[in-house]
């Protein structure tokens, strides 16, 4: 694996990792009662995320110039770098999953500390303190067997939604990649098959926006006014990131389809 492959996978760790712990933000709402602020703080967060995307796109983009350059010699490797990205991507949620109970535990930290000194500054500053590492420290928990047991109860949330939450994790994971690809399998319509990513994207978002996360804000509404209890929530969060996961590792399976859609899509236009 040479450096920029290396940095590729780097960056579409963080993404995916920060991404999966969007959860642990939400339980910690829920336990703290401070949902706004919890979003608010976890936005922190995203920043990185949307950061590490900025730079993420050029070096997939180099990555396809360069094969093309190669000519026949670098299909197979390019296609071997785009899933090694794809696994990683799994990967990384796969860890953000195991890390949500820590997550929420210094999230939750966050919110306490915020609410004290009302200052974004003092609270990263206070992560890098010996206070803050301590705290970051008795933070750090794994999952509990019951917590795994405990997905034998109610789901709290419906499988269409989980189906729908995977699918559109699924194409968001492979949106990217899957136009460079195609880029890469006509050539002459590159520059518009990896525009073509804002519509694989777009489409994956109206998933989200209008069929899940309204399901997950009205769950979270009901632990609120209790009519749903934290454990059921719990238990649909760790559903909801389960089908996320499930949605990353099928990306594997939609790259070269979506990639062949999309090269004859751009071919059309």
């Amino acid at each position: 694996m040479d450096t920029e492959l290396l940095l590729i996978c780097g960056l579409t760790a963080v993404i995916n990792l920060i991404g999966a712990l969007a959860y642990a933000a939400r339980i910690a709402g829920v336990r703290t009662g401070r949902i706004a602020l919890s979003f608010a703080l976890f936005n922190v967060l995203l920043l990185v995320s949307r950061t590490s995307n900025g730079f993420l796109g050029p070096f997939l983009a180099k990555r396809i110039e360069t094969a093309l350059a190669q000519g026949g010699n670098g299909g197979e490797a390019l296609l071997w770098d785009l899933r090694l990205v794809l696994l990683c991507a799994a990967l990384a949620v796969a860890l953000g999953i195991a890390l949500v109970p820590t997550g929420q535990r210094l999230f939750a930290a966050g919110i306490g500390f915020f609410q004290a000194r009302r200052s974004t500054t003092l609270l990263l500053l206070r992560s890098v303190t010996p206070a803050g590492l301590h705290t970051i420290r008795d933070s750090v928990a794994l999952p509990k067997a019951d917590t795994l047991r405990s997905l034998k109860g109610p789901r709290g949330v419906r499988w269409p939604v989980l189906i729908a939450n995977a699918a559109a994790q699924g194409l968001l994971a492979v949106g990217v990649l899957a136009s460079l690809y195609a880029g890469y399998l006509v050539p002459e319509f590159r520059v518009t098959a990896s525009q073509m990513t804002a519509i694989v994207n777009g489409f994956a978002t109206i998933l989200l926006f209008a069929l899940i996360d309204p399901q997950i804000s009205a769950l979270t509404d009901d632990v609120v006014d209790g009519s749903v209890s934290e454990a059921t929530f719990r238990r649909a969060m760790i559903w909801v990131s389960l089908s996320r996961l499930a949605g990353t590792l099928l990306a594997q399976a939609l790259l070269v389809p979506a990639a062949i859609v999309i090269a004859w899509a751009a071919g059309w236009l």
